[in-house]
């Protein structure tokens, strides 16, 4: 009678299965001891516990050797699976240690998009083909919540004031500056005056949702520059909206500059001169201090410090 599963998980071992595989290989109990070490009592020892553990006979003893049984053969095939496993099992290990298996998320505002992130990708994708990545764009609060449940590993953001990070480093990566954008067309842009902000107040704004820091500079312009802020505005953290929304309105956004550079150089948008009162916060590379770094994220982690 076949034994119950807990019964063979507890009392099964590798040297019954390495046995299997070497009989399946050998067919001779003495031949398979002599390769894997063992005397041939020991052999045989070995593959009676194995028959007691399972509850059925696995070969046939006769003059001229052994011929597994039905359920031997089953116990041989599955032998031979299992150490394939830990061989498959070993070469992840070893890849994983070496930073070519397994899957890093990460998480980053628009500004490092276009040059930092891109490069790392790039980079670390010719030098590990088999490393996994997910990027997510976002705002610093919503990805900063992000990390600290566990849905990222890294960020490329800033803390924003007043949210709990106890538990986050902080390392500065570069800073960032603001611009107007519209699309190529749009009246600011063909102005020869550099527009004033009260002009441009009179457009339909899109611009990011509250708490998010680029909010924040927009709005301290507005109150810095004694000038009422638009009445008609879309908020929105996604790029390709605001694009859509350029390309078909005199909508105003405000992007991170680099962000502005990439898509005015695709003469998708334009960059109004209009500067912006305000500066963001350095953005840097944020972490979970109890958090441990696999060998994978520790490589990205290298390739952005040194992008």
């Amino acid at each position: 009678m076949i034994a119950p599963a807990s019964t063979i998980r507890k009392r099964l071992r590798l040297r019954h299965l390495q046995l299997m595989v070497a009989l399946s290989e050998t067919e001779s109990l003495r031949r398979a001891a002599d390769d894997l070490a063992m005397t041939q009592p020991a052999a045989t020892k070995a593959l009676q516990e194995l028959e007691d553990t399972i509850g059925v006979s696995l070969f046939v003893r006769h003059a001229r050797g052994m011929e597994p049984t039905v359920f031997g053969e089953a116990v041989m095939r599955y032998a031979r699976v299992v150490f394939e496993d830990l061989d498959e099992l070993r070469e992840e290990l070893a890849g994983i240690e070496a930073g070519d298996i397994g899957k890093v998320r990460i998480g980053a505002v628009m500004a490092p998009s276009p040059e930092l992130l891109t490069h790392t990708i790039v980079k670390l994708k010719e030098a590990h083909p088999r490393l996994q990545m997910a990027v997510t764009i976002d705002t610093s609060d919503v990805l900063v919540q992000s990390l600290q449940q566990d849905q990222l590993d890294i960020v490329i953001g800033r803390i924003p004031d007043g949210f709990p990070a106890l538990d986050l480093s902080f390392e500065t990566l570069s800073e960032e500056a603001l611009s107007i954008v519209v699309r190529p067309d749009h009246p600011a842009a063909r102005a020869s005056a550099r527009p004033k902000l009260a002009e441009l107040a009179l457009y339909p704004w899109i611009i990011q949702p509250h708490p998010s820091p680029m909010r924040q500079v927009i709005d301290q312009t507005f109150r810095e520059s004694r000038v009422a802020p638009p009445v008609s505005t879309v908020e929105t953290s996604s790029i390709l909206t605001t694009l859509s929304l350029l390309r078909d309105s005199d909508m105003l956004a405000v992007l991170p500059s680099s962000v502005a550079q990439y898509y005015v150089a695709l003469e998708a948008i334009a960059a109004v001169s209009t500067p912006l009162r305000g500066r963001l916060a350095p953005y840097g590379l944020i972490l979970r201090k109890n958090r441990r770094i696999t060998p994978a994220t520790q490589l990205v982690i290298d390739s952005i410090r040194a992008a």
